[in-house]
Order: structure tokens, then C-alpha cells, then sequence
């Protein structure tokens, strides 16, 4: 990170002659109609709107919470009041904008204290320089190979995952799984299946309780926190922070095993009780924080089909219901320990977790090239973005 951007030989500026940042529009989750506008705050897309308020393609900053966190809109969009936006790119190219802030380091700018603020009249005056919107474009093009190829492996990853879903209820919730036809319907269930408590076939461990002094930049080990745990559930590489301090051996989360979030810092996220499972890319094993429970299942449950159970049944909708809390939700491990599951017989449970294995080796696959091709532009990204590699 640096106080200016660009190369000396470029024409010299400042921040807002790049882009002209303007404070974004409240909206409350209650006011969202269903539509196809993406509604960004300071954490990114968080959800969808039937009213677009700036024109894409665009460049989203965050003002407060997740500070100077940078976001890209190709087509319209609605910046929430907690972000910056680009009311003007004064003729340049979006997403060179949007390259040349995640140089900036823009966080060093709180002025909020407790409650991080970014006040675009602190940045606007930086001292950067700017290429001729030829270049732009140029690196740009070789940039967005990486982003363009990410963003299709998160495709592939939805589609995978919604594959797994579909079989999931197809088989476990209709009851049309191979064979229905030759069983009969007992007490409101195929014959050989049971109700069984979670607490039945699994073993709940709570999380790592950690200082922030804990948290560093590098060189610990992988923590896992709430930013791992997709919203509708599933693991987020990027979320990954890095810890340094003691912990117990349960405090320890090796790929494959399922983790359940049971806390909700926004409360409108609606990630309690999604749960998420340690992919390869963290490798050997990561501290995973108090804000979730491991599940680990019992020798006689397939790992594949209790995650699946987990992450497509009704347990997130209906075990978030017992959280409590006024601003912070908070779930107890017994309420994830009390949900009853619908347990198939083993030959069913089996023929589902191969099919679900074999998808979670592809997603894991992907993920690895995601993580590989965003290292791969981390380090190109600076050093084009100051003239250091001629293109």
C-alpha cells in the first residue's frame, strides 16, 4: 500500500480525478421489494432490489463496518448508505477505478473509532497517477482474465451445490429416492427409516473464544470465522484470517469436517445455523472461533450424508428460530444438539454420499484454482498498477 498510485511518468492527479465518490442510500431490508438489482453495503452484495439508484457499471466502497472494502457492479445497482459509491469516473475505465482503490489501503482512513468510518473528503485529495485510457484498459484485460475466471468457478460451484440439493430433496424429503416404490409408508415414514437427534449422530464441539491481539496479518495459522460461512450456507475461503495463541485439540477443524454457525453479528444476514464444510484448500487444519460448533460425526454416520442433512434440510430455518438475543443472535449448542433428523437406512445414506463426494471433490477442486488464481493476481495487481510491469 501506498500514498500514491500509479507510475511517475503518468499524468499526476488526485483520487477524485479518478472517481468522484458519493454517499450511498439508506434502504432497510423491510423497504427491498424482489428484483434483480444487487443492493451492495459495506460487506458487498447483500441482497436484491426491484430499484437500481447508480448506473453500472460502478465502484462500491465501504464507509462504515467492513471499511474500504472495494466492490465492482457491472450493470446498476443500489449502494446502501453504509458505502461510497462512483458518481463520476470522470471518464475513466470502472474497473481500473476498482483495481487502483484495493491498492489504496483505504482502511487507514477510520475516523469513526469503535464504529470504523471512511470519510471520502479525507481520500479524495490523495496524490495518485493516472494512465491514458488506452492502458487502462490494457491492464484491465489482463486483470480481469483472473476475476472473469473466478467468477465462472463460483458459477460452477452454485451448480454443483444446487445438483447436491436437488438430490438431497429429491431423495430425503419427497421420498423418491432409488427403490421408494418397493417400500411401504409407516407412522408418516418409509419403512427402515428413524428420527434420530443430532445429539444421536454426531458430537458438538464449541469454537476457540480469541483476543484480536490473536488475529494477525500472516505467518499463523487459519482461522476459521463467521466471514467462511456462506449465507445460504457453505464455506467462503476468502473469509479466512490468520491466528497465533494456544488452543485445544477440539479447537481444530480438518478438511471434511462440518462446521454450524451459532452466532449473527448482523442479525439480517441470516447465517445462524448455516452450516459449512472444511475444504482441502485450508490444508492441513484451522482454529475455527467461538462463533461456531464442529459437528463430528459418530463412527456409523457417513460425514457426506450428515452434511448434506445439515445444509438442505429444514435444520437452518428451523433451528434459527431459537436464537435469542437484542441486537446479537446467539444460538446454545443444545439447540443444534436437539434437532431431530430423518435418518435413511445405511445402503441409502451411502449411495448419497458417493454421489455428494464426488461433487464435493469438484467444488474443492475449484476453490483450490480460485484461491491459486487470485494469489496469482494479488501479485500482479500492484505492480501494474504502478508501472512496474510495462504493458
Amino acid at each position: 500500500m501506498t500514498t500514491y498510485l500509479g507510475a511517475k511518468h503518468w499524468k499526476p492527479a488526485v483520487l477524485q480525478d479518478l472517481v468522484f465518490l458519493q454517499r450511498g442510500f439508506d434502504i432497510t431490508k423491510a423497504q427491498q421489494k424482489a428484483g434483480d438489482v444487487p443492493v451492495f453495503s459495506s460487506a458487498g452484495l447483500s441482497s436484491w432490489h426491484n430499484e437500481a439508484r447508480a448506473k453500472g457499471p460502478g465502484v462500491i466502497i465501504g464507509r462504515k463496518g467492513t471499511l474500504g472494502s472495494v466492490h465492482y457492479s457491472e450493470g446498476d445497482y443500489w449502494p446502501h448508505d453504509t458505502t461510497l459509491w462512483s458518481k463520476s469516473l470522470r471518464g475513466n475505465c470502472a474497473r481500473y477505478a476498482y483495481y487502483a482503490l484495493k491498492c489504496l489501503g483505504l482502511e487507514r482512513f477510520n475516523v469513526g473509532g469503535a464504529n470504523p468510518t471512511l470519510n471520502r473528503n479525507h481520500i479524495h485529495s490523495l496524490p495518485i497517477y493516472i494512465p491514458e485510457r488506452s492502458l487502462q484498459d490494457e491492464i484491465v484485460s489482463i486483470l480481469s482474465a483472473y476475476d472473469d475466471l473466478i467468477e465462472n468457478n463460483r458459477r460452477r460451484i452454485a451448480l454443483l451445490e444446487e445438483a447436491a440439493r436437488l438430490i438431497y430433496r429429491e431423495w430425503f424429503v419427497h421420498f423418491r429416492f432409488p427403490g421408494h416404490n418397493q417400500l411401504e409408508i409407516i407412522d408418516g415414514l418409509p419403512e427402515g427409516w428413524e428420527r434420530r437427534t443430532v445429539s444421536g449422530l454426531a458430537d458438538v464441539f464449541r469454537g476457540k473464544s480469541y483476543r484480536s491481539s490473536e488475529l494477525v496479518a500472516s505467518d499463523g495459522q487459519p482461522f476459521i470465522n463467521l466471514k467462511c460461512v456462506d449465507r445460504l450456507g457453505g464455506f467462503r475461503i476468502s473469509g479466512l484470517k490468520w491466528f497465533q495463541g494456544e488452543h485445544r485439540k477440539h479447537h481444530l477443524a480438518t478438511p471434511g469436517d462440518v462446521l454450524v454457525a451459532v452466532t449473527d453479528m448482523t442479525r439480517g444476514a441470516m447465517i445462524v445455523a448455516q452450516a459449512a464444510r472444511v475444504p482441502r484448500t485450508v490444508g492441513g487444519g484451522a482454529i475455527y472461533s467461538m462463533d461456531l460448533v464442529k459437528a463430528v460425526p459418530r463412527s456409523d454416520v457417513e460425514p457426506e450424508w450428515f452434511y448434506g442433512m445439515l445444509r438442505f434440510s429444514q435444520f437452518s430455518a428451523v433451528v434459527r428460530e431459537e436464537a435469542t438475543g437484542a441486537t446479537v443472535l446467539h444460538l446454545k449448542p443444545k439447540h443444534i444438539e436437539n434437532w431431530e433428523a430423518l435418518v435413511p437406512p445405511i445402503e441409502l445414506r451411502g449411495l448419497f454420499s458417493q454421489q455428494f463426494s464426488a461433487i464435493l471433490q469438484q467444488v474443492d477442486n475449484l476453490e483450490l484454482q480460485n484461491m491459486n488464481c487470485a494469489k496469482a493476481r494479488d501479485l500482479l495487481l500492484p505492480r501494474l498498477m504502478n508501472g512496474e510491469i510495462a504493458v
